[in-house]
């Protein structure tokens, strides 16, 4: 800006400092889509692209355009090849180092040597998956289930589960310390499961007119004929991008009938096929092929997830400790005739089923709480044990998926409350009032809210067919829901049980514990990073008396963990 007027120059400098605050917003931006992996599916990413920024500058009274021009940001991929895998580090990822820096990996064992893309590289860490296995780890064990590597359900099958017990314990104890940030005692040891298979009361199947192809079955099926007659290489090495439309069929019968089973993890419009699933009894295999199996006979078409098309769209099944077998079959439209067909032959087949729904979804998603299951055949509800309590569940209703091992985390629960028969005990994300039915026998009563008010009625329901008449429960927010008035008329809380989502409890409602200031927390928890963060913030009043970790879920990475909060001073 030489040769320019100090009144000049100073306009100027006004009208780039704008300039620079706007870039500061957008550079802002660009980092946090980037830190949050916004469009992570593709493999280049740009943190900015603007190829004109114009800004219109006031110089001496002539409007000046000025043009700034980003350049682009990619971030680099490549392959680490036989890097030497160290140690576990969460959330069911491995962790290696090289040239000091720390890599996440998915897919392998302490004392794997491995190849890795990796996909996220940042100055002093990456993430990557595993593409090749050079030295297998002493710690591996053979995964029992044909789908495994492939499905996401189990994906720690080749880890022996007392190895399983071992890195959950170990995260739970990392999470709390570094995330936490507080005092603790000493965690006692994980509770693990009996039963590491057959332990699930409910699944939930998708139909999809577009099935996932292995590489393995990629190989068997013969190539596409090239659009001029003749075969490229590069076109027969990429078979797993080509897409079935409706009714088209594609290299033989055995592909092109669309797929039952689960999602294909990161991939939203492809199932996979699943023939034989170990994480419910059995009874589970025969009700989803004999579905599968009549709708092949029937040319019944699978929902396309793109097009909101097809007649079958899920199938949810509820089992209990019981024996009560629930069944609900999720359609795309009305058709009574091709139902009766359908739900008469699941019947026959499977005997043992004890009620028999089917759902009308319409929508763009596959949620069913705000639609009317139909019951077809049986009372429209299935009832589950813990200990001698029963529960009441019906097609919408939330229940704890590990019947068996729910009673293992309530039983820790009710120790940790210490409960004589004089508490009030407030039970918060109370759901369908599990937690408070199962320690009712020892409080003088038990306030249970929630914000789902059908999951409210749910607990009133349960709490009237266990005979509880101490327990009461309401439809809200717990912020606004408990002011003095509410304690006016209820009582102050002894105790609270708190059993909030992964994502936590909301701020606010921590602020709001300590303002009650009841003498004991009880916080059950099913993510332990979360309920790290939630224990420091309470350690301005509470201290943490005991820990105890409880697997729900052998072959993932998911851990329960319940923590018993004292009022200090």
């Amino acid at each position: 800006m030489n040769g320019l007027s100090a009144a000049i120059q100073f306009a100027v400098k006004e009208q780039l400092d704008s300039i620079n605050k706007k870039l500061n917003c957008v550079c802002n931006y660009g980092k946090y889509l980037l830190e949050r992996r916004i469009h992570g599916r593709y493999y280049k990413m740009i943190l900015l692209f603007y190829n004109m920024f114009s800004q219109t500058v006031d110089i001496n009274g002539k409007e000046t355009k000025m043009k700034v021009t980003f350049a682009t940001v990619k971030r680099k991929k490549f392959l680490l090849e036989k890097l030497l895998v160290t140690g576990y580090a969460a959330e069911g990822k491995s962790v290696a180092r090289q040239d000091g820096k720390v890599y996440f990996i998915e897919g392998a064992v302490p004392g794997d040597v491995v190849d890795v893309f990796i996909s996220t590289n940042k100055k002093d860490w990456g993430e990557g998956k595993v593409t090749h296995i050079h030295e297998y780890s002493a710690e591996r064990t053979t995964p029992f289930c044909q789908h495994f590597g492939v499905c996401g359900g189990c994906k720690w099958q080749m880890l022996p589960y007392e190895k399983q017990l071992e890195y959950k314990q170990q995260e739970v104890a990392q999470n709390l310390k570094r995330i936490g940030k507080t005092p603790l005692p000493e965690i006692l040891p994980i509770i693990g499961v009996v039963d590491t298979i057959h332990y699930r009361n409910k699944l939930e199947f998708t139909f999809s007119n577009k099935r996932y192809l292995t590489s393995e079955e990629i190989k068997t099926l013969a190539p596409p004929l090239p659009k001029e007659g003749s075969l490229e290489q590069s076109e027969s090495e990429n078979l797993s991008t080509i897409e079935m439309s409706d009714g088209q069929k594609k290299f033989g019968d055995s592909w092109s009938d669309g797929a039952l089973g689960f999602h294909v993890p990161r991939i939203f419009d492809k199932i996979i096929e699943i023939d034989t699933c170990y994480l419910m009894d059995d009874v589970n295999n025969t009700i989803r092929n004999t579905i599968r199996n009549f709708a092949k006979e029937n040319n019944y078409s699978y929902y396309d997830i793109k097009q909101h098309s097809g007649w079958l769209r899920n199938i949810i099944i509820r089992y209990c400790t019981t024996g009560q077998l629930m069944v609900n079959i999720c359609l795309g439209y009305e058709d009574e005739t091709e139902t009766k067909k359908l739900l008469n032959h699941l019947l026959q087949k499977v005997p043992s089923i004890t009620t028999l729904l089917f759902t009308i979804n319409t929508k763009w998603n596959d949620t069913i709480y705000d639609l009317l299951p139909q019951t077809y055949y049986g009372k429209g509800f299935v009832t589950e044990m813990l200990e001698e309590f029963k529960f009441k569940i019906g097609p919408k209703s939330f229940f704890q998926t590990n019947t068996k091992q729910a009673e293992k985390l309530y039983t820790v629960t009710k120790e940790f409350a210490q409960l004589t028969g004089k508490e009030i005990v407030y039970d918060l994300y109370c759901g369908t009032g599990s937690i408070g039915i199962f320690l009712s026998k020892g409080a003088k009563k038990i306030i249970g809210v929630e914000a789902i008010p059908e999951a409210v009625e749910d607990a009133r329901e349960n709490a009237a067919i266990n005979n509880i008449t101490h327990a009461e429960f309401f439809a809200g927010d717990v912020i606004k829901i408990c002011n003095d008035d509410f304690f006016a008329q209820h009582g102050k809380p002894d105790v609270i049980i708190t059993d909030p989502p992964r994502a936590g409890m909301h701020e606010k409602l921590v602020i709001k514990l300590l303002e009650i200031a009841a003498p004991s927390i009880v916080y059950v928890s099913c993510n332990t990073a979360t309920q790290a963060r939630d224990i420091g913030l309470l350690a301005e009043k509470y201290s943490v008396e005991k820990i105890q970790p409880v697997d729900m879920f052998p072959h993932t990475h998911h851990i329960e963990c319940v923590a018993l909060l004292k009022l200090k001073n």
